[in-house]
């Protein structure tokens, strides 16, 4: 059923299209000319996180902030395995799924720990990622409460995420 809905959904797009007149391929075209510039501002933004990501794993940061926090994850219920992950998806999501991928060969993809990090990684976001792309974009300047609040809910999700892979 799952493989159905995008071709449906972009049928019933072009149907509409059709319906209003509105010539769909250089619409599209336009769209995509208009992507270029948008590439060329952003880019600076995304290098930037990819490569503060790279050199925090790199100089064993996120290692030793893991060390840290394992007591207050613990008490939390997040599974200390997980730490690294749970420090990580904020900043980067091929970097998450990196650590997913070793979680799955070290503890096997049924595992408690496995079931955790793939639900941390479904209920989560890449905050930061997000936050560069977006705001970059945009004329807010002010985060004071925009990052604060999403970390503290994808905090909350992943204690819920290991609370229901428990339950389960």
């Amino acid at each position: 059923m799952s493989a159905y809905i995008l071709p449906v959904l972009f049928l019933l797009l072009f149907l509409y299209c059709h319906h209003k007149k509105v010539n769909t391929y250089d619409t599209f075209v336009k769209g995509a000319k208009k992507s270029i510039p948008l590439i060329v501002d952003i880019f600076p933004y995304i290098a930037s996180i990819m490569i503060a990501v790279a050199l925090l794993r790199a100089s064993g940061v996120t290692d030793l902030l893991a060390k840290v926090f394992s007591p207050i994850f613990h008490a939390l219920g997040i599974p200390t395995e997980l730490i690294e992950l749970v420090l990580l998806r904020p900043f980067t999501g091929a970097g998450s799924y990196g650590l997913l991928e070793s979680v799955f060969l070290q503890y096997g993809p049924d595992s408690y720990i496995s079931r955790c990090a793939s639900v941390i990684l479904g209920c989560s976001e890449t905050i930061f990622y997000v936050a560069t792309v977006y705001f970059s974009q945009t004329k807010v300047k002010k985060l004071l409460y925009a990052i604060p609040v999403a970390l503290i809910c994808a905090t909350v999700g992943s204690i819920f995420a290991c609370l229901i892979c428990k339950v389960m």
